[in-house]
């Protein structure tokens, strides 16, 4: 018998946070029933197996995401809201480096219609209307961004950028102006022969 206590909702909380403390990829079963200190089978009355519970994991993380990442535009636009959505992803990365990884759990098409991924790509949308990009752009424009966000926070992370000078911030903040710059020259789209 389960735990008294223990629910679903709980038992994603708490993958959320194992994954935080361990790594995403170190997250199993046996070690989430350690955490709630249940046994492995207990668990199985509350979630279907291991897949299920990343992907509820993942869900979790892509909705925090995005509220986090609504909140930091509201009200801004352009260079402004472009900075407050990198820093969002980049400020959750930090504080829950196991969630952003689950974030990039690979989700089933009807999975991923339904989470806050779509949400996500939509404020990155909202920001891309500061800049001059035609509607046919902006799918490798929102993808230029996640691209940039996931590839500079992630070799943050892994300590990547630790030995040399100048300091992380500082690179940030200039790779920031540089995408700005970026957004606004956009490149047209090449000609269809």
């Amino acid at each position: 018998m389960a735990k008294t206590g223990l629910t679903v909702a709980r038992l994603i909380e708490g993958g959320a946070e194992l994954a935080d403390e361990i790594g995403f990829e170190q997250l199993t079963g046996a070690a989430l029933a350690r955490k709630f200190n249940v046994r492995l089978a207990s668990l199985y009355s509350h979630m279907e197996n291991l897949d299920w519970l990343k992907c509820q994991v993942a869900l979790f993380a892509l909705r925090q995401l995005a509220d986090a990442a609504a909140q930091a535009i509201a009200g801004r636009a352009g260079k402004d809201a472009l900075v407050a959505l990198a820093d969002a992803h980049r400020d959750y990365a930090r504080q829950y480096p196991g969630r952003f990884a689950a974030a990039r759990q690979p989700l089933s098409p009807e999975l991923a219609a339904a989470s806050a991924g779509p949400q996500l790509a939509q404020l990155s949308r909202a920001v891309l209307r500061g800049y001059a990009l035609p509607d046919a752009e902006q799918v490798h424009a929102i993808r230029f961004l996640g691209g940039f966000f996931m590839g500079y926070v992630t070799l943050e992370l892994s300590s990547s950028f630790a030995h040399s000078v100048p300091d992380s911030e500082t690179s940030w903040r200039r790779s920031l102006d540089a995408l700005h710059v970026a957004l606004e020259q956009w490149p047209s789209a090449p000609e269809v022969l």
